[in-house]
């Protein structure tokens, strides 16, 4: 066993890790990375076919990345934002506002720009300005801090005595206690239930497992042949009426726009965000977006030249978190966007003590903020564009050929995301048992054929960094499917 191997495994402890399981093999050692490639101590290469976790945009080792973070070295690698300004984070804030504002700004004739709208689809109403952000350090921290602003904006201008949330069922927004006490996975909430307070959830838009869908499986994905009356609409719809009729209205109600991560990759029907978004905006209830996973680029199209999730069917939320993809996957660091309104509620002399008692020691740090810029700038270049419509079609072809396997239950691609559901019998949805652990041998088995992912459950992640090229997301999903065959081939 490599040393290094060994010392992790004597000292560290690994997130969402059975550790028993840990201890049983040695480890994959991670020692650099290039472009979409990354090499482990042994010598061995795999693709990172998940982005690390997610979070790298535009490659390991990037250039103009590494340039930004040795430029900003040179002066001050950080100082607090307690009483101090940097420009990396200022200059960060104004570029983070304009990209946000982008697709709704008024043009010189005509409607705004969100008459944009796939036919089909209503226009949200209200859509607000955002205008102010609040840095933090990773996506719980933002939907932390985008909780407490929610919660005190309610309170403070008289909407909501008591606030209350509203969330999706299978909705994860993060481990710290208020960002749990929005998520609804049993398996990962259900042990802090007595840490957290009570919030109200309502069924996801999940087409495959959706109960109200009428539609035999198909080998397609099962938004395009869902058979139902959009009742997952008209829950939102109840559960908003009803809070209204006690007295006042949810003080927010938190999505991941698109597509749910940590629930499985759950894409939504096209129109369900619009729809609900101006149902909840009737009912005088906050939108909070959680872009954590979706931001910048990785769940919308390439040609629609949108970096955001909640901009895809029109809807600009009134508080928005990111992470993740903000700092090109170099750095942690979040931010929270949000109104003029919100901020004005806390604005008071000193000795009223409306301040936002709220902070990180790390709030807006010149490294994270650099890195981030050099990001938006990579992001805005024609040629990252072309790169992701280069990966978001080549996935798409590629998945195609998985649904001759009889273990593919369902493919759900968003953009640059997307995640392959896999069943005892496609016919019948039947799923595996959590304890067979199907998702992880499959990615044992894709390992050692030199593709790096991670599993959600028996949902099988695809979600390449940007800069990987045909041929090499040919093979990730070549990989996959030689895997599905290996492992599940005599099920």
């Amino acid at each position: 066993m490599h040393r290094i191997a060994r010392l992790d495994q004597r000292y560290v402890w690994h997130p969402f890790t059975q550790m028993r399981d840990w201890l049983r093999r040695e480890p994959i050692v991670i020692v650099r990375g290039q472009g979409a490639m990354l090499e482990d101590a042994q010598g061995h290469r795999y693709l990172d076919a998940n982005s690390s976790i997610w979070t790298n945009l535009h490659g390991h080792n990037h250039p103009q990345l590494n340039a930004a973070l040795r430029r900003q070295l040179g002066r001050i690698a950080h100082c607090s934002a307690l009483g101090l300004a940097n420009e990396p984070a200022s200059r960060l804030a104004e570029k983070l506002v304009q990209a946000v504002n982008a697709p709704f700004r008024q043009p010189a004739t005509g409607n705004p720009s969100n008459r944009r709208q796939p036919p089909g689809i209503p226009t949200p109403s209200r859509n607000p300005e955002l205008s102010k952000v609040f840095f933090s350090d990773d996506g719980s921290t933002a939907m932390e801090a985008t909780l407490k602003l929610a919660y005190e904006y309610s309170r403070r201008t008289g909407r909501c005595r008591r606030p209350r949330f509203l969330s999706l069922g299978g909705g994860y927004h993060g481990d710290t206690l208020g960002a749990v006490a929005l998520g609804h996975i049993d398996l990962f909430h259900q042990a802090w239930k007595g840490l957290l307070f009570k919030t109200d959830r309502v069924m996801a838009p999940h087409c495959y497992r959706c109960p109200f869908n009428r539609a035999k499986p198909e080998r397609a994905d099962a938004r395009e042949y869902r058979r139902c009356h959009w009742e997952c609409v008209e829950r939102v719809e109840t559960a908003c009426a009803r809070q209204r009729r006690r007295g006042e209205p949810y003080a927010g109600f938190v999505f991941e726009p698109l597509v749910q991560g940590a629930a499985g990759l759950i894409a939504q029907p096209q129109g369900w965000l619009a729809r609900v978004a101006r149902i909840v905006r009737s009912h005088g209830t906050l939108l909070i977006a959680d872009e954590v996973l979706t931001g910048f680029g990785r769940a919308t199209p390439a040609a629609g030249q949108r970096w955001f999730a909640s901009h895809g069917e029109g809807v600009q939320p009134d508080l928005m978190a990111l992470a993740k993809g903000l700092t090109g996957g170099y750095l942690p660091m979040a931010a929270t966007l949000t109104t003029q309104a919100v901020f004005d509620a806390f604005l008071g002399e000193y000795d009223e003590f409306k301040t936002f008692f709220h902070g990180h020691s790390y709030t807006g740090n010149p490294l994270g903020a650099a890195a981030a810029l050099a990001n938006l700038e990579l992001l805005s270049r024609p040629s990252t564009q072309r790169a992701r419509q280069t990966v978001e079609t080549t996935l798409r072809e590629s998945l195609s050929d998985l649904w001759t396997l009889p273990n593919v239950g369902d493919i759900r691609q968003q953009g640059c995301v997307a995640g392959i559901e896999l069943v005892r019998d496609w016919r019948t949805r039947r799923p595996f048992a959590l304890r067979e652990q199907a998702g992880i041998r499959v990615c044992e088995t894709m390992a050692r054929h030199g593709v790096l992912t991670r599993p959600i459950g028996n949902v099988i992640v695809l979600m390449p960094p940007y800069c990987a090229t045909t041929a090499q997301v040919r093979r990730m999903v070549r990989a996959l499917r030689k895997a599905v065959q290996e492992v599940l081939g005599s099920v």
